[in-house]
This record gives C-alpha cells, structure tokens and sequence, in this order.
C-alpha cells in the first residue's frame, strides 16, 4: 500500500460510522479554547494599557490562566470517569463563555482576573474528557484522532489570536473577548447533541479505580524511576520557558522591537502555524530514532534563536527567528508519545495526568516570573534566561536513554 492510500484509508477509518462528526466537534472545541488561551498574549499590550498594569501583575493574569488549567486536569479526568464526557466537555466550554461574557461586559480589573481564572477552570475540564471519549469512539485509531485535535489546537492558536487582536484594535479589547463567546455556546450546544453518552457504570467503576488507595500506590510506584522522573522534569523546565515565552512575545515586540500591535499579533500566530507542520515530524522522528535525538533535534534550534533574539532588529529577521523558536513545538508531541508508550496501560490515564498536572502547575509560574524580571529592566536578557534554561532541558535531554 503506498501512502496516499495509507492516509485515504485512515481517513475514511476516522469518518466511518457517524464518527466523523463527533471528532469535528471535540476538534473544534479543542481549537477555540487553546486558541482563546493564546489570546491572552495578543490582548495583553491592550490590558495593561487600558489598567495601567506592570508587566509583573500582567504576568500574573497569564499564569492564573495557566494554573487554573492545569490544576483542574486530575479533577476533569475523574469527573469525565464518574459523570460522562458529554457533560464535562460541555460544561468546560460553557463556563468559558460565562467568563468571557463576564471579562467582556464589567471589563474592570477584578473581573478580568476572576474571569480570566475561570477561563483556566473551563479548559481544565476538557483536555481528559477530550482524549477518552476519543478513546471509546476511535479505540483502533486513537492516535490519528488525536493527531487531527492536536493540529485542530495548532490551527485555533494561529487563527483565533490574530482575529481578537485585530478586533481590539478596530474597536476595543473587551470585544476581543467578546466575539468569542457565540461560538463556545455553540460548540457547546454542538457537543452536547453530538457527542454519545458513555456507559455510567463503566465510568463508575473507571472513578473508582482512579481514586483508590491501590491503584494510587501504582501509579507512584511506576512514576519513581528515573527515567520518568527526568522526562517530568524535561517537561516541566520546557513548560516554565514556553509559558513564559508566549505570555510576553507580542509585548515584547510591541514594545522594544517597534512592531504594531496588529503585526507583533500575526508574528506570535506564525509560532503556532509553524507548529502545524513542526509536530507530525516530530512524532515520525519519535518513532524512528526514539525519545532522545528527536527531542535534541527540536530543542538545541530554539536555544540559539533566543539567545541571538534580544541583538535583532527588523520584521524579516524577526520572522525567521520565531519560526527557529517555534520548533520547540514539536517536544509535546515527543514527550506524549513517550510517555503513553512508557506508563503501563492500566494507569496510564492518571499517569498521564499526574505528570502533565505536575509539569504544567509548576511551569505556570513563570509568566509571572517572567514579568518580575522584565519590570525591573531586564526585558532582553529574560529571553537570555529562557535560553539558558532550554541549555538545561536539552542536557537533561542527553542523559535520557537512546530509545
């Protein structure tokens, strides 16, 4: 079989049945909440702005949302086990459309914060729901349909950013936010018709053995070698520097390199867009060449692109140099892989979620962090730091083992 007829028929796999539209839909989803996260970044010059805020409490604002949607994963995934998928998913993009609305029509400083904590709570109660309902559905074909979500995601980060920005600077930030909420009480209307009820037994018994002593005991047991324990804090130390890169690049070019707010909008979705292409490479040298070379391959590119960032000037160059940076993309889909070939099958869903929860808690410190050491003067040589600490994933990288 050659390998358009391999990719027709995983297609036609992926669309067989009736199932085409409910991974459209749980796609979707997926695309406009990270793409809405995304937007935080774009809408930020807007905010402080608009409240006179430091980069420090900007910062602030970025992690909240970051916290909040890592620190609901573990919960959302023992939520989907004992109350259904549909549910969660929908109650996820529903209390996102509440928290814009409210971000959008207040619009004072206490209600962006607590909207912006709430967005994080709505996009921590998708993510689990999303992967094992995807499960139940496609239980052949689970990795190409989260492949089709992942690249979804890709495309939301690079589309949804842009167009709020656009629209914050024709008419105001609050209608940035705005314009998204028709379309999560859509998908939410969409998901709630399309997505199939699962099995309530099924998923009592699944909450049950999520939350026991037992199978807590396994998961820490698996959990503690060393390998695991390096590839967790490869993912956290990745997490802190890409956290921190995406809260603050449109303001940083906005605000020492000169661009508009509406360019410095469009370079930040060149990150993502790039990562469209970035992540089913990384995951085809995953599979030939193993963990280690393929995650050097994507890393050691980024740390000479930031390095080097703070002493360019001009759009091309600067274009050139995000799309080096963006490769580091490709670790997620890497250090996925890995870790779902690596944590044994009867735990691998909370062994998920416990690293991601971990990783993700602590790396959401750093946007604000961040904004500290650009407060104080230190804009340029922040992203000096962030090179230095991808140094210090990609020397973690080198002590893992070969395959």
């Amino acid at each position: 079989m050659n390998p358009l007829q391999s990719i027709a028929r995983s297609i036609a796999a992926l669309r067989g049945e009736g199932r085409g539209r409910i991974l459209a839909t749980v796609a979707s989803g997926w695309g406009l909440l990270v793409g809405t996260r995304m937007s935080y970044p774009v809408l930020l010059p807007y905010i402080r702005q608009s409240f006179d805020l430091s980069l420090s409490v900007a910062g602030l604002l970025v992690t909240i949302i970051w916290l909040g949607s890592a620190l609901g994963q573990l919960p959302g995934g023992i939520l989907a086990d004992r109350f259904n998928e549909r549910y969660v998913m929908t109650a996820g993009l529903g209390v996102v459309a509440v928290a814009l609305a409210i971000v959008a029509l207040i619009g004072n400083p206490v209600a962006v914060f607590v909207g912006t904590g709430l967005v994080g709570i709505g996009l921590s109660l998708y993510p689990i729901a999303r992967i094992t309902v995807l499960s139940d559905i496609y239980p052949d074909n689970i990795g190409s349909a989260l492949g089709v979500t992942m690249a979804t995601g890709d495309t939301g980060q690079t589309v949804v950013p842009p167009a709020a920005g656009f629209v914050a600077g024709a008419i105001a930030w609050q209608m940035g936010f705005g314009i998204l909420v028709p379309l999560f009480l859509l998908l939410a209307g969409l998901v709630w018709a399309v997505v199939p009820d699962s099995d309530p037994s099924a998923g009592t018994e699944a909450g049950e053995r999520a939350i026991s002593l037992e199978r807590a005991r396994a998961v820490i047991e698996e959990l503690r070698t060393r390998t695991m324990v390096l590839t967790t804090v490869v993912l956290f130390v990745y997490l802190l520097v890409w956290q921190s890169f995406t809260a603050f690049y449109p303001t940083y070019l906005v605000n020492v390199k000169d661009l508009s707010p509406g360019v410095a909008g469009t370079v930040f979705a060149l990150f993502f867009g790039v990562g469209v292409l970035v992540k089913p490479v990384a995951g085809a040298a995953y599979d030939r060449y193993g963990m280690r070379a393929s995650l050097l391959a994507v890393l050691i590119g980024p740390v000479f692109a930031l390095a080097v960032l703070p002493a360019v000037e001009g759009l091309w160059t600067l274009v050139g140099l995000t799309a080096v940076i963006s490769t580091m993309l490709g670790s997620g889909a890497i250090t996925q892989s890995y870790l779902a070939d690596t944590i044994p099958e009867r735990i691998r869903g909370t062994g998920l979620g416990v690293v991601r929860t971990t990783a993700a808690t602590l790396g959401s410190a750093g946007p604000v962090l961040f904004g500290v050491v650009a407060d104080n003067g230190y804009f340029d040589e922040g992203y000096l730091l962030l090179a230095g600490l991808m140094v210090l994933v990609v020397a973690l990288t080198a002590l893992m083992p070969r395959s």
